[in-house]
């Protein structure tokens, strides 16, 4: 069960993140998760927002680089040791982190998420579901 993240590929400047977001604010595009990578020249800001396809649309009408990519959440305690838990169980089964982040959860007091891009969804999804840990949809996490 996998989540659609939106990637917007920006100038790394002073003032275009904030651009970016009010772009995204104009066009009602409610953000959920938000991650910034960035290098000397530019910036990924990856998001989770409840219509990708739309986000990805408008965003590339205004002339915005964009991908959407397949990345999965899982629901966590927001205690020490869950990422641990469900890492090692990753690593057992093979699968290689690219990376992850993380969002509290507005639904459930004491929860947070985590988003994972991973080499094989698949294989991760699978892994973890067969220890016990829930995957989480896009629908559950608006």
């Amino acid at each position: 069960m996998s989540i659609k993240q939106v990637s917007i590929f920006i100038e790394n400047a002073a003032g275009r993140l904030a651009e970016t977001t009010k772009f995204l604010a104009d066009n009602r595009i409610n953000l959920r998760a938000l991650s910034i990578a960035d290098s000397q020249d530019f910036g990924i800001v990856r998001i989770i927002c409840e219509n990708p396809e739309e986000a990805e649309q408008r965003l590339k009408e205004a002339d915005f680089v964009t991908t959407i990519t397949d990345v999965f959440a899982v629901e966590l305690q927001d205690e020490a040791g869950s990422l641990s838990k469900v890492l090692f169980i990753l690593a057992a089964a093979g699968v290689s982190v690219e990376y992850t982040y993380a969002f509290l959860s507005t639904k459930k007091e004491g929860s947070a998420y985590m988003i994972f891009r991973v080499n094989d969804n698949d294989a991760a999804i699978q892994a973890l579901k067969d220890k016990g840990i829930a995957i989480t949809s896009q629908k559950d996490i608006f």
